[in-house]
């Protein structure tokens, strides 16, 4: 393992120079700034704020995130891994470490959203043992999203 993840706060400035780099990307992706139904997450509905970073150079190389649905339920927000550290594995531990942070508070189901145009999201949620739902929330009619759920406990 060439990386550590910490709890960060959401306003830290790395983070979110890793959530610009994100929502770059998807705004490139899909031609346009309006690609996320519902309302974006925050300080004040995030719950848990993962960042990865390298042991050696201390860069910042992924996020994520945890916004509370219900008493036993959170959905993951805000997956990005740095383009030059995709591959390493670090999603993955992204990933588990949400997951045991969601166990951790009494949340025994994660669920997520990802876009229509995202391929390369929608294998690696399947990979990770996520399944494919309808949509929920504020994405019920979206023709962009997919959300998937994976079921911990």
């Amino acid at each position: 393992m060439h990386w550590t993840i910490e709890d960060m706060a959401w306003e830290d400035p790395e983070g979110a120079a890793l959530r610009a780099g994100q929502r770059a990307e998807l705004d490139a992706r899909y031609g346009c700034e309006d690609h996320e139904p519902g309302a974006a997450p925050s300080a004040a509905d995030i719950d848990v704020f993962l960042v990865a970073r390298d042991r050696v150079t201390g860069a910042a190389l992924a996020c994520g995130a945890l916004r509370r649905l219900d008493a036993g339920s959170a959905e993951v927000k805000r997956m990005y891994v740095a383009p030059g550290a995709r591959g390493t594995g670090v999603a993955t531990a992204v990933l588990r470490a949400l997951e045991a942070a969601a166990l951790e508070r009494g949340w025994a189901t994660l669920r997520l959203e990802t876009g229509s145009l995202q391929p390369d999201a929608e294998r690696f949620y399947r990979r990770e043992g996520y399944r494919e739902i309808p949509l929920f929330g504020a994405y019920v009619g979206s023709p962009i999203s997919v959300c998937y759920e994976r079921v911990l406990a």
